[in-house]
């Protein structure tokens, strides 16, 4: 939230061408690359070139059901200049053209929209959410459903309304436990401008009524909170959580439970009053394994006015005291880190990642472990010191296809100040070299690519996407697959 960013920034201070055909294009997006853990060559999301006549467009989510069975969504802008949002299938392993989200043409009246979360509980059966700018300038959000391999027709999240009189809404997280049965949250502002969180959920293929977060009045006394994250391990069993801003104008870090399709009272995330002495925590990340079996993760302002990062387990049902990751300390001695991406393949079984500043002011990666339970020691990603000579590296999304093998994606500043995407995989518990993207040099040349998501549907068996700037200097999507 705006307010938020501000108050840590002042702690802080501190293509065509390339894609002759489409049956080229799916070839090389296929092909393994050697040395690259079976990361494929990176190719322009097919039909994007049609959509993005106004040369901004990204990837933004990518979620896979099954191995070479994903969905993605994200934005893109078309030739009056409005941004529309668009999704695209992947099917048996070759990425189909991607298309505008049926429907939002006639709700994007003003001409802002994106997706922001993709979600996919089985093989051509996901859901998605996101934005729009309606006749009013007001922001309003939407979901959509794909049923057995079919987009069907966005529609206002239900509710939402109601609640966002303020006109001012974002979805930040989708998770499905089940087809047709997910849970999305997000914030809105209400009628006196403040900033709520709403949880809202889909039951067996229909999508009810948008609610305030429960028991977020009682702690969010500044009236400023979010929800930031959602994960469902079944349907109906879900685990949320966010930021909220308490009476003596502090931001905590809360977690929300919905248990058989009920959404359980919010609490303030374990432990972080000891650890959040400096008055600004958030948990940016929540995955569930298993009904009540949760990961999350999140950072606080320390007494020293330096941004730490923590992670938090919930074990059936119960949220235990969260700790400053492991190694963290002895990672972050410019004082600021961040978790951006939690994943856990079974209960007690995850990885997360993000990024802290080294002793030179230097932005770094990093990833870290949980086994059986425990934390483990946080490390630099392996093989990003040497691509990340421009000193601006960070993780943005990780994923875990099994117990010890994810993978993960982010970003990194080359020796010329460009910045790069790069990918990299844990194989049996340990995490392997990082790389470029392969295939992204020779989109890039605008200098200017990231990777944004990461979905895991088993072991070895990835997709990620994010973007690039062409040579034009336009933003283009792209997609890539690990076989």
């Amino acid at each position: 939230m705006d307010s938020r960013v501000r108050m840590i920034a002042a702690v802080a201070a501190v293509g065509a061408a390339l894609l002759a055909s489409g049956s080229v294009a799916a070839s090389a997006g296929v092909a393994a690359a050697s040395g690259s853990n079976g990361w494929g060559t990176a190719w322009e999301v097919p039909g994007t070139a049609a959509l993005n006549q106004g040369g901004v467009a990204e990837v933004v989510s990518v979620s896979c059901a099954a191995a070479g069975n994903c969905g993605a969504g994200g934005s893109y802008r078309d030739s009056s200049g409005n941004f529309q949002a668009f999704v695209v299938n992947q099917v048996n392993g070759t990425w189909h053209t991607a298309i505008e989200v049926p429907g939002t043409a006639a709700l994007n009246q003003g001409g802002d929209a994106g997706i922001r979360s993709v979600s996919c509980a089985a093989a051509g059966n996901c859901s998605a959410g996101g934005s729009y700018t309606d006749s009013s300038g007001n922001v309003q959000l939407f979901v959509v459903n794909q049923v057995n391999g079919t987009w069907h027709k966005a529609i206002e999240v239900p509710g939402i309304a109601a609640l966002n009189q303020g006109g001012d809404a974002e979805i930040r997280s989708v998770s499905c436990g089940a087809a047709g049965n997910c849970s999305a949250g997000g914030l809105y502002r209400n009628s006196f401008g403040r900033e709520q969180p709403f949880v809202v959920s889909q039951v067996n293929g229909t999508w009810h009524t948008a609610i305030e977060v429960p028991g977020i009045t009682a702690l969010n006394r500044g009236r400023a909170a979010e929800v930031t994250s959602v994960s469902c391990a079944a349907a109906g069993n879900c685990g949320a959580g966010g930021d909220y801003l308490d009476s003596s104008g502090n931001f905590q870090a809360f977690v929300v439970s919905q248990v058989n399709g009920t959404w359980h009272t919010a609490i303030e995330v374990p432990g972080t009053a000891a650890l959040n002495r400096g008055g600004s925590a958030d948990l940016t990340s929540v995955s569930c394994a298993a009904a009540g079996n949760c990961g999350a993760g999140g950072d606080y302002l320390d007494s020293s006015g330096h941004i730490q990062v923590f992670v938090v387990n919930q074990v059936n049902g119960t949220w235990h005291t969260a700790i400053e990751v492991p190694g963290t300390a002895a990672l972050n001695q410019g004082g600021f880190a961040e978790i951006r991406s939690v994943s856990c393949a079974a209960a007690g079984k995850c990885g997360a990642g993000g990024f802290y500043i080294d002793s030179s002011g230097r932005d770094q990666a990093f990833v870290v472990s949980q086994v059986n339970g425990t934390w483990h020691t946080a490390i630099e990603v392996p093989g990003t010191a040497a691509l990340n000579q421009g000193g601006d590296a960070e993780i943005f999304s990780v994923s875990c296809g099994a117990a010890g093998n994810c993978s993960a994606g982010g970003v990194y500043a080359d020796s010329s100040g460009h910045t790069q995407a790069f990918v990299a995989s844990q194989v049996n518990g340990t995490w392997h070299t990082a790389i470029e993207v392969p295939g992204t040099a020779a989109l890039n040349q605008g200098g200017d690519a990231r990777t944004d998501s990461v979905s895991c549907a088993a072991a070895g068996e990835c997709s990620a996407g994010g973007f690039y700037t062409d040579s034009s200097g336009r933003n283009q999507a792209f997609v890539v697959s690990q076989t």
